[in-house]
This record gives structure tokens, C-alpha cells and sequence, in this order.
């Protein structure tokens, strides 16, 4: 079971980016011209905020979606783990690791947002969580649970 810590340490770094995502937004979004349609309370998208905040403000935003898609796979990857008891030495570095990486991707993400060593950190981060769902199939299908 101490696989679950990194899930939730995962977990809890998504909410951080999701308050960091609305300190950083909401100022923003008051900061825009009372005539300017997009300031209505009304009819917000994330899309038609796009050209309208600074890119600055706007990469919080798209970590924290970012931060539902890949990781949702890792959440069910350890709870298999977990379940087939699986999750502890290598698959728990492995996780810890995954964590600390997502991390570092989101805080790079959020703040300098340069294309190519953003995408090494999610390469790398990929890379762990396809060694968890290789460890878990290989204990599932091969009956070794």
C-alpha cells in the first residue's frame, strides 16, 4: 500500500496548481477592460480566455488540465499495484519519481515554458509510467498475483 502515497502526493500537487491556476487568473481576468465581452460573469471558456490573458497567466491553467490526463493513468496503474500488492521497491521509485517529475514539469511549465526541455520532462515522466503499466501487466497477465 505504499504505492497509494505518491497517488496522493500527485494528488495534492494538482490542487496547489489548480489554487495557483485561479491566484493568478482571477487577477487577470479583473484586470480586463469592463467593456471587453469576455469579462461578462457569464459564458467563460478557457478558450476564449486564451488570446485575451497573458500567456503567463494562461500556462497554469493549461498545467492543471494537463495534470487530468497522463496522471489519470498512473492513479489506476497504482491502484492496481496496490491491489495485487505490487507497490512497494522498484514500482514505488518508480511512482516517486513519476511524482517528482510531474512536479517539475508543472512548476517549469508555469513559470519559463520552454517547448523542448518541457516535453523532456514529460518524456521522462512517460517513460516511468509506461515501466508501471509494464510491471502491472506482467504480474496480471502472467498470473503472478
Amino acid at each position: 500500500m505504499e504505492i497509494l502515497k505518491p497517488v496522493v502526493a500527485l494528488a495534492i500537487w494538482t490542487m496547489v496548481m489548480w489554487l495557483w491556476m485561479y491566484v493568478t487568473r482571477i487577477p487577470a481576468v479583473g484586470a480586463l477592460p469592463k467593456s471587453d465581452e469576455a469579462n461578462a460573469d457569464i459564458g467563460w471558456t478557457g478558450a476564449k480566455l486564451e488570446g485575451l490573458l497573458p500567456p503567463s497567466v494562461q500556462w497554469k491553467a493549461h498545467n492543471y488540465n494537463h495534470l487530468h490526463e497522463a496522471p489519470t493513468v498512473f492513479y489506476a496503474v497504482c491502484l492496481v499495484l496496490a491491489l495485487i500488492h505490487q507497490g512497494s521497491g522498484v514500482n514505488l521509485m518508480i511512482a516517486w519519481a513519476y511524482v517528482a517529475l510531474r512536479v517539475i514539469h508543472s512548476i517549469f511549465h508555469a513559470t519559463v515554458n520552454r517547448v523542448m526541455p518541457r516535453f523532456a520532462l514529460f518524456a521522462l515522466s512517460s517513460l516511468a509510467l509506461i515501466m508501471l503499466i509494464a510491471h502491472a501487466a506482467i504480474a496480471v497477465f502472467s498470473g503472478a498475483v
